[in-house]
């Protein structure tokens, strides 16, 4: 049976938010799935198209024309163009493409579709959908594209908007050749700013070279090359620009482009400058639209509507580059699409996550018109209600109610992830399955607001079944930890869990059906196997029976809630292949093999109940037919167990008959590119099925159509069913309504209390008094316990309490019993060894004490071989880093510290050369061999006897000069390579590498020699300090004889002078305890236990003990010791008191005395004999080290000069490797521009050859329209001719109306003038029907109502024919010439591009020229490397560098004659200057001498003159009479301190009132500071009014302005004219006032003028 009308889409739920568009002005349509959903915006109705192809992909839409096209989804996709209104296919276009479109865009001014490929060929293409021709295309120009869009008032424009840019593609045309052409818009950068790119086409070549060499362009110094170089460098040279997101025309052919980072931009297509309309960074940006990113814009009457993710909708007016908000409207949520319908009166908004809003502008009205989310959905199904509502659960939480129409009418947010869903049969309510392992049940009863009315917490793993028995009787859930719960379906009885099973290994599928007969529930369980590799799949099926009876029995289930066997029947059987889906039906099974690929049926067994629970039954499939040719797909069963619908990943609905499984009807529901359908469900009357996409975001309601599927078996079985459950039904129905919603997050007191209860019996116990509390806590409780755990826990707790008093008394014979054996094992520890116990003789538990012992040993392994991994894993890094940095080295590092001084003197690490290196040098040796021996003979055979001289004396100069020459200090130290080039003479590449050769193994010779200067010095060193110990232990024995005890200084190698110090580990560096194995304990062991039997095998030996006690264990003759050396005194002087010795006895005293005093004398001698010893020791000691240090300075010093000559040498290194740099970089641009240059070539050639063709096209059709327009003037002249049988009257006359046209409306689209962006002309290939509506309105002058009178109507007809045929000529002509008008602007711009790409071949060779230049150039300006001493070099430093731009070198000679020259000028000059300052000195001192005698004959007559004229006071008369000069000047100073101490008060006086005055003025400043205050406040309000005044007094008084001004003008110069009068009779006066006071001045001293004289 293949009957494809058997199945119908009855509609469709989902947005993917992909694409939105109107097709007319009340309806738009939007992909979902594999279907193309319309919404009716007034209706809010819904109609389904199915996609002919496979899937829907890119998707546009234009409401204008009603055509909507979209592509399919599969291997070389079609792009279909339909109709709207009637549905009808258009055309079919094939071939655009070979992967996938991205994107779709139709004009409104013609049949022209745009679209965009994905990879491989990233082609953008430009079809005529009408005849379904290609019109243009361009390959790698849509990679990156997002979206296009034609410009509605010019169609041949077309914009590609993409993430990283924004490009504007021209479609030029000339004749029927057509080409696109782009148009790179450079957008500003991310801070506003307009960058241009940092990448230069061509570099500029300066006439001088810089010092480092000529600059290349990036891509030269990166060594790329091609168009791929070009874009890697654009990148990485330019800024982070904005990144476009939407974009709008106007109606100027402009452009309005929104930008993610906030700002408006402005671009004109004509100059393609960008023009920045809001800016969000700038202060005075508008505050409403600051934080908007703009998602959408769209153009409309009122201006420019913008939408972001502010959930608000602006409207923007924009005038000029001035832009401002004239409107706002709030949305529910952000949105990110927006548009105008086709007759802007609607503007349409869409959101992301599935809302579509319409906005009315005129009312400002907003209403909501679909509600579907986008997110994927999880599962459906339908309620067993009359009403057939669909209920629906989405991945975000979401669970939806749609009507029989596809309505939305009610949702629910369960803000959790959910995994499943089941209707319940028996109540209207729904099970959801949560990921969190939760079972929902929701109360459906009132559709709009759905409530949560119960949950149960069963897994901590996703709940992946939930299946209801037909009969409403239980609820069975599974999941992957293989759990069954079994839970009463009934409101009534609270949801509650009956009890569990385990089946062996994760649940797959779960299926139930109903015995009617036996009154029992069958569950099939589909079980992958405990260790199945195969998770998803699995061989193992379980069937469980379970009675309809009530389970609450207590033999039903044990106490932890576990389903008997008495009451749980289980058959087990198992299958040859895996299987993915499986459903139970009557005594049969059926189940979708993926690995075969087919669909089976099993046929179960009729006695199975009296089998054991684990035997397995092998079962084979009696029928096996072809499956989905992609799976794994899905099983449902009908209600009435004849149907069998399957779903896979093919997107495929196939519905049979259980009896006829090899006929099938089918149905494309969703797309196999978007992973096809997850699952389908029957309603309850098995006439339609529900299927759900797995990530195309559907939900899709099929209906049954086909009369070969029993429908009537179908609606009869249903109607018995809800016959049976009626009763029932109404009876749960009404518990479940009276049931309060659910608190969210609530808990159980039974989980709290026993969580309190545990954490209360948690504490630390002693290990030797710990008693059996610590295992009471065998685990701490999660902080979410299932059903199960809470189970358990309630068992133990009951547990606990029934046997509380026994647990008790044991309690306390166990603390007993312990206290017993600690009393014992402190007991023990006070007996002797011999009688004392182990302590594990007291542990009464062996069997724990072994276990516990097991664990720890398992543990320390365990941690044991972390370590060890761990300590490996650091060796293994040890080993390599001591590989790479330690051994490979030849000369290992160290270091030298002087003794005393701080010098610190490092030798060189050298590694081993390798044989590269050393074959490198061999032949570069080799070559310079050659090369030398060449010079020599060519030298010889070119070269005469004088000749030699000059080389020699020539030579000889160099040889003086070769330390600055050479320009490194390597040759005074010896360390030169005599193969080195000469500076002056490296020109090749060759040479310059073979240079930096030779420079790496002088290098290496001053490094080499160094290290052997160092290493003499550093066992100098060595040898220096066994020395020093040598005297400080000679020292320590003389200080040993003398009895002193003073710490000798002893030097020792440091970490840095015996670095292999660093690679082992003394024991004394370890602070750990040593870790010792079994094996080494017992080594240590027999070690002692050896010891012991060699000493005690040794035994009392007499020879050794007599050596001891006479020589102390040596045989050597010790030298004495004279310090300790004492004379004993006579035994009567310790005994006897000096009166009773005898004579004898004083003798003998006198004798010890003499004896005592010649000891004293000889230990003095020895005692500073030994102290002389070591003063010689030390000074010995302290001569030597200041030796060494000496050395080390004098190494240091070495050190020095090695380091600078190293430097200098990788100086030059670095001059040689960057000259070759520059040159390989001058090479890749050299080769990048021949590319550059090939391809410009190829370019024009190809533009050539097409400008050739075009223009032979052009000239034919230039013909063509030059034979045209003869023959239409031909007709003109011919006109008289046609009609000679005519009066020449009535020919004039028909002449004129030959002449005469209608007037016929402009070529235009009628469109309405609401219509801001449509088309407002069409060219003339795109009015066709021009001639059509000119020879419709001839009729009118064809009618004979215009025939002249008199004129016969057989005239007036061939009239009327020649006319026409004049009139069809005329339009002809007219086309023609709009066409060759095209084709000539079409050749001119190809001519354009011809010029231009001569013009850039014309550049690419200037650049070759030019950086030829710069080669040679550069190779000629060779860099050399001089040294120079300081008093050398004559150049002005800056900022401690010196710049030797504008330098000049010269040779030591010029300078040195230079010098002497200056030198003996400079001595004439000083001798002459002398001579010329003695004549000076002798003329300055006759005219000193000459004034001073002057002077003196001035002062000699004013003496005169005073002693003629003296005129004594009376004072002085009084001092001349009094002789008594004491008293006199005593009386004075009586005066003047008197006169003191008055003006001392009168000082205090004026201080403290200036101190009054002081502080009044702070206090007035303090006032007038606080009055500025006030008036600074009010001053800028005064300035605003002042401004305010000024500008209205400006604007209503200009002519009394300027009459003011005049009058200030001419007062200004009357009082500029009265001041000057002031000032000059001041003047007068001043005159006469000097006049005067020189007059007074004569009278009082008369004496002036004769002083003047």
């Amino acid at each position: 049976m293949d009957d494809t009308e058997s199945l119908e889409i009855s509609w469709i739920q989902g947005f993917t938010n992909k694409s939105i568009a109107f097709v007319d002005n009340k309806t738009v349509c939007y992909p979902c799935g594999s279907h193309i959903s319309f919404l009716n915006l007034e209706t809010k109705t819904t109609s389904v198209f199915k996609s002919p192809g496979r899937g829907v992909g890119a998707f546009t839409a234009n409401g204008n024309s009603g055509i909507f096209a979209f592509s399919e989804q599969k291997l070389c996709p079609s792009i279909f163009v339909y109709v709207f209104e009637e549905l009808h296919l258009k055309n079919e276009l094939k071939g655009g493409a070979q992967l996938d479109y991205t994107s779709l865009t139709l004009s409104d001014g013609g049949s022209y579709l745009g679209c965009c490929s994905s990879l491989p060929e990233h082609a953008i293409t430009v079809w005529n959908w009408e005849n379904a021709e290609q019109i243009c295309t361009k390959p790698n120009a849509g990679q990156g594209v997002v979206s296009l869009h034609f410009n509605p008032m010019k169609w041949f424009q077309l914009c590609a908007l993409s993430a990283t840019g924004l490009t504007v593609w021209n479609i030029e045309k000339g004749g029927s050749f057509h080409v696109l052409k782009p148009s790179v818009i450079n957008l500003p950068a991310t801070d506003g700013s307009f960058v241009e790119s940092l990448t230069p086409t061509f570099h500029t070549v300066n006439e001088k070279i810089p010092y480092f060499g000529p600059e290349m362009p990036p891509s030269a110094i990166a060594g790329l090359s091609g168009d791929r170089a070009e874009s890697i460098v654009t990148k990485l040279c330019s800024k982070a620009k904005l990144t476009p997101t939407a974009i709008c025309w106007t109606t100027k052919s402009e452009l309005y482009v929104g930008c993610a980072e906030g700002f408006l931009l402005l671009v004109d297509m004509e100059s393609l400058s960008v023009s920045i309309l809001f800016n969000p960074t700038t202060a005075d940006a508008i505050p409403e639209l600051r934080w908007i990113s703009f998602q959408g814009l769209t153009l409309g009457k009122n201006g420019l509507t913008a939408v972001g993710k502010d959930c608000m909708v602006h409207c923007l007016h924009v005038k000029g580059t001035q832009i401002s908000v004239s409107q706002t409207w709030q949305i529910a949520g952000p949105v990110s699409t927006v548009m105008y319908s086709p007759d802007y009166e609607t503007i349409l908004l869409s959101s992301n996550t599935g809302q579509i809003y319409k906005l009315n502008p005129t009312s400002n009205e907003v209403v909501k018109v679909l509600d579907a989310l986008s997110s994927n959905f999880v599962a459906a199904a339908q309620s067993h209600t009359d009403r057939n509502i669909c209920v629906s659960v989405r991945e975000t939480g979401e669970l939806q109610l749609w009507s029989t129409d596809g309505l939305c009418l009610g949702s629910l947010p369960l803000q959790t992830e959910v995994t499943s869903l089941a209707c319940c049969p028996v109540a209207h309510y729904a099970a959801v399955g949560t990921s969190s392992g939760y079972v929902l049940f929701i109360d459906l009863n009132r559709e709009q607001q759905p409530r949560l009315v119960h949950q149960i917490h069963l897994y901590h793993t996703p709940v992946d079944n939930l299946v209801f028995d037909k009969e409403g009787h239980y609820l069975f859930t599974a999941a992957s930890d293989a759990h069954i719960y079994v839970l009463d379906a009934k409101p009534s009885q609270s949801f509650a869990v009956r009890g569990y099973t385990v089946v062996p290994g994760p649940i797959l599928s779960l299926s139930t059906q109903n015995i009617t007969k036996s009154n029992r529930v069958k569950v099939l369980a589909l079980c992958s196997g405990q260790g199945s590799r195969h998770q998803d799949s699995g061989n193992l099926l379980m069937v469980l029976s379970l009675p309809t009876e009530d389970l609450s029995g207590p033999d039903c289930v044990d106490k932890h809630g576990c389903l008997s066997t008495n009451i749980l029947k289980v058959s087990r059987y198992e299958v040859p292949h895996p299987l993915e889906s499986c459903v139970l039906g009557v005594s049969e099974v059926f189940a979708y093999c993926h690995k075969r690929k087919t669909l089976q049926r099993f046929q179960l067994p009729q006695n199975t109940d009296n089998l054991p629970s684990q035997e397995v039954v092998q079962l084979k499939p009696e029928q096996e037919v072809r499956g989905h040719p992609l799976g794994p797909a899905s099983l449902a069963l009908s209600p009435h167990n004849l149907w069998l619908a399957s779903v896979g990943r093919d997107g495929l609905l196939r519905i049979r008959e259980t009896a006829f499984m090899e006929q099938y009807t089918e149905l494309q529901c969703h797309s196999c590119r978007l992973s096809g359908v997850r699952s389908v469900s029957f309603s309850a009357d098995s006439r339609s099925l529900l299927t759900v996409g797995l990530k195309d975001g559907s939900l899709i309601c099929t209906n049954l159509r086909s009369k070969s599927l029993k429908l009537e078996e179908a609606a009869q079985h249903s109607k018995s069913m809800g016959d049976l459950l009626k009763n029932i039904f109404s009876k749960e129905n009404d518990v479940l309504i009276d049931m309060p919603e659910w608190g969210h997050g609530s808990v159980s007191g039974t989980k709290q209390q026993l969580e309190s209860e545990v954490s209360a019996e948690a504490q630390t116990v002693d290990v030797t008094e710990q008693d059996e509390s610590y295992n009471s806590l065998l685990f701490a409780p999660p902080s979410h316990l299932t059903w199960l755990e809470s189970r358990r826990e309630a068992v133990i707790k009951e547990e606990n309490e029934r046997y509380a008093e026994t647990k008790q008394a044991m309690r306390k014979s166990i603390k007993e019993l312990r206290d017993t054996i600690q009393e014992m094992m402190r007991e023990n520890e006070t007996l002797p060894d011999i009688q004392r116990l182990e302590l594990h003789e007291f542990n009464l538990d062996v069997k724990e004490q072994r276990r516990l012992k097991a664990m720890v040993e398992q543990e320390v392994i365990n941690v044991k071989e972390e370590i060890e991994w761990e300590m490996l894993a650091k060796c293994y890094l040890r080993d390599v880093l001591k590989k790479e940095c330690w051994d490979s080295m030849k000369v290992k590092g160290k270091a030298i510290q002087a003794f005393y001084s701080e010098h610190k003197v490092k030798n060189y690490p050298l590694k081993e050369r390798t044989e590269k290196e050393e074959e490198d040098l061999r032949r570069v040796q080799y070559l310079r061999k050659f090369e030398k021996a060449a010079d020599t003979s060519r030298l010889k055979k070119s070269s005469s006897i004088p000749g030699e001289t000059e080389e020699e004396q020539r030579e000889e100069g160099r040889g003086a000069e070769s330390a600055a020459l050479t320009g490194s200090f390597s040759t005074q130290l010896g360390y030169s390579n005599p193969d080195i080039y000469d500076q002056f003479s490296l020109q090749t590449t060759e040479q310059w590498i073979n240079q930096m050769i030779l420079l790496q193994d002088v290098i290496y010779r001053i490094k080499t020699g160094f290290n052997a200067d160092f290493e003499a010095v550093h066992k100098q060193k060595v040898q220096e300090i066994g020395r020093v110990r040598d005297r400080n232990r000679q020292i320590r024995e003389i200080m040993l004889e003398l009895g002193m005890n003073e710490t000798l200084w002893e030097p020792s190698l440091t970490v840095s002078e015996w670095p292999e110090r660093l690679l082992t580990v003394d024991d004394s560096e370890i602070t750990a305890e040593k870790y010792l194995t079994p094996e080494q304990k017992e080594e240590e062991e027999r070690k002692k236990l050896e010891e012991q039997k060699r000493l005690a095998a040794k035994g009392d030996n007499i020879r050794d003990r007599a050596l001891d006690d006479m020589m102390d264990g040596a045989l050597e003759v010790k030298k004495e010791n004279i310090l300790a050396k004492e004379i004993p005194p006579p035994e009567f002087v310790l005994n006897k008191p000096s009166t009773k010795w005898t004579e004898e006895e004083k003798k003998l005293y006198k004798e010890y005395k003499d004896k005592a005093e010649d000891l004293s004398e000889e230990k003095n001698k020895y005692r500073q004999l030994l102290e002389g010893e070591i003063k010689k020791l030390q000074a010995a000691t302290k001569d030597a080290t200041e030796r060494f240090d000496e050395m080390v300075k004098q190494l240091f010093e070495r050190k020095l000069k090695c380091e600078m000559a190293v430097q200098q040498e990788e100086l030059k290194i670095t001059y040689l490797a960057y000259s070759v740099l520059i040159k390989r970089e001058m090479r890749n641009r050299e080769l990048e521009l021949k590319v550059k240059l090939a391809k410009t070539v190829a370019y024009k050639d190809e533009i050539s050859e097409q400008l050739k063709k075009h223009e032979d096209e052009v000239e034919l059709f230039n013909k063509n329209y030059d034979t045209i327009v003869a023959e239409d003037r031909v007709l003109d002249k011919e006109f008289r001719k046609e009609f000679l049988n005519v009066s020449g009257r009535m020919v004039d006359q028909l002449y004129k109306l030959f002449k005469r046209r209608p007037r016929v409306q402009t070529m235009r689209t009628q469109t309405d003038n609401s219509n801001p962006l449509k088309e407002q002309r069409l060219c003339g290939s795109l009015a066709p029907d021009a001639l059509g509506k000119m020879l419709k309105a001839m009729e009118e002058l064809d009618a004979p109502e215009n025939m002249p009178e008199g004129l016969n109507g057989s005239v007036w007809e061939k009239f009327c024919l020649v006319r026409r045929t004049k009139v069809e000529s005329e339009q002809k002509v007219k086309s023609n010439a709009l066409i060759l008008a095209e084709m000539q602007a079409f050749l001119q711009k190809r001519r354009d591009e011809d010029k231009a790409a001569h013009q850039e071949i014309e550049n690419i060779f200037d650049e070759l020229e030019r950086l030829h230049k710069e080669k040679n150039c550069f190779l000629m300006d060779t860099m050399v490397q001089v040294l120079l001493k300081p008093d050398q070099v004559k150049v002005p430093v800056a900022n401690m560098t010196a710049d030797y731009t504008d330098s000049v070198l010269y040779p030591l000679s010029v300078v040195e004659g230079l010098n002497g020259t200056i030198r003996t000028l400079g001595k004439q000059k000083i001798a002459s200057m002398v001579e010329c300052k003695d004549f000076r000195k002798g003329i300055i001192q006759l005219q000193w001498e000459h004034r001073r005698v002057a002077m003196q004959i001035e002062d000699l007559e004013n003496k005169k003159r005073d002693i003629q004229r003296l005129r004594l006071s009376k004072e002085q008369q009084d001092y001349l009479d009094n002789t008594d000069q004491d008293s006199r000047v005593s009386k004075q100073v009586s005066t003047l301190m008197t006169t003191i101490a008055f003006q001392e008060q009168a000082h205090q006086q004026s201080v403290q009132l200036r101190e009054k005055k002081i502080e009044q003025l702070n206090r007035q400043a303090a006032i007038i500071a606080k009055e500025a205050k006030v008036v600074d406040q009010q001053l800028p309000e005064m300035q605003i009014a002042v401004a305010e005044r000024r500008h209205i007094y400006e604007e209503n008084a200009v002519e009394e302005n300027q009459a003011a001004t005049a009058e200030e003008c001419y007062q200004e110069i009357v009082q500029r004219s009265n001041l000057k009068e002031f000032a000059k009779a001041l003047e007068d006066d001043l005159t006469i006032l000097r006049a005067e006071v020189e007059r007074l001045r004569l009278s009082n001293f008369p004496s002036i003028n004769e002083l003047k004289y």
